[in-house]
């Protein structure tokens, strides 16, 4: 067997292991939380800000009030969180597993912003690890500048057949896109970045390619902990910004197959790595971190992705 069909082999046999796994929990999956329906803000633009993050925060406040009343007593802490005075949200909706867009840092004023996009299994009932790093990121990177932690889309199960495929990704495009016209909307004279963790940078490549990948007002797209893009060159992404690879040497993303094969009518798989020297993505420094630990302070990814985020250069790391 040569090593490449090994490595297809061992892609479907991991699919069938996700499926096998994921399906009889679905299918025990409990009721939705009930939360209201999203604040109706309109075009926000920076005269508006303080007006859409006092409605965001009463929306979480009111859906904290009815988890509470339903007796989700852990999703009801972490809203009441969300609600306290402070938090700044461009976009909340506390229905199902949730949606959100927090702002660290002064949206309006900013030169440089970065928007974090998170991969599998975040959701209001697992967000403060994705908070945690969009503090941290914004700690390094300074005056200036503004992080925005976007939650914006059904985070697919790990251990999920969503995890294997586009599909989430295909449909979480054109939120991403619409998300960042929305920042322009405050503040046009910033540059944006796009910082993609794990199945999130499924998500940009979506965004960047096919019908309105052009349109996606970004100058730099970093990709980290990535099992692939769906894509198999940084060259088939129809957008001007750059684009950049990392993956920390103890992430254990590096052993999933990066290939792509038919199954079931789908395509299961993401393609080339992205850190390959065929991919063609600029690679930085990522250290020796784990797949959950690109934006611990101190780290050397997390120094690689504030150099990006600030228009400077990194340290390269090796394809």
């Amino acid at each position: 067997m040569t090593i490449r069909a090994g490595r297809l082999r061992r892609t479907l046999l991991a699919a069938g292991v996700a499926l096998a796994v994921a399906l009889p929990v679905s299918g025990a999956a409990r009721p939705e939380i009930p939360a209201p329906a999203p604040a109706s803000l309109g075009r926000v633009t920076a005269p508006k800000l303080t007006a859409a993050y006092e409605a965001n925060r009463a929306n979480a406040a009111e859906a904290a009030r009815m988890a509470e009343r339903y007796g989700a007593r852990g999703r009801a802490a972490e809203l009441r969180a969300m609600a306290s005075p402070g938090r700044r949200f461009l976009a909340f909706d506390g229905r199902g597993a949730g949606r959100t867009a927090e702002v660290f840092g002064d949206l309006a004023g900013a030169d440089r912003v970065a928007v974090l996009v998170p991969g599998s299994d975040t959701s209001l009932d697992a967000y403060d690890r994705f908070r945690a790093g969009a503090l941290a990121l914004r700690a390094k990177l300074g005056p200036g500048t503004a992080v925005v932690a976007w939650l914006g889309y059904d985070t697919p199960g790990t251990l999920s057949p969503a995890a294997l495929t586009t599909g989430r990704a295909d449909e979480a495009a054109p939120a991403l896109r619409s998300f960042v016209r929305r920042l322009h909307d405050v503040n046009a004279r910033a540059r944006v970045s796009l910082l993609c963790h794990s199945y999130g940078s499924v998500v940009c490549a979506s965004a960047a390619s096919g019908p309105g990948g052009r349109d996606l007002d970004v100058t730099d797209i970093a990709l980290y902990g990535s099992p692939g893009t769906g894509v198999d060159r940084a060259a088939d992404l129809d957008t001007r910004a750059r684009i950049w690879a990392g993956r920390g040497a103890d992430d254990w993303i590096a052993d999933v197959p990066h290939h792509s094969v038919g199954l079931f009518g789908t395509t299961v798989g993401f393609g080339a790595d992205p850190v390959s020297r065929g991919f063609g993505a600029r690679v930085f420094a990522a250290g020796n971190g784990g797949h959950s630990d690109y934006l611990t302070p101190g780290s050397v990814a997390l120094d690689s992705l504030a150099r990006i985020v600030r228009g400077e250069d990194p340290e390269a790391g090796h394809a």
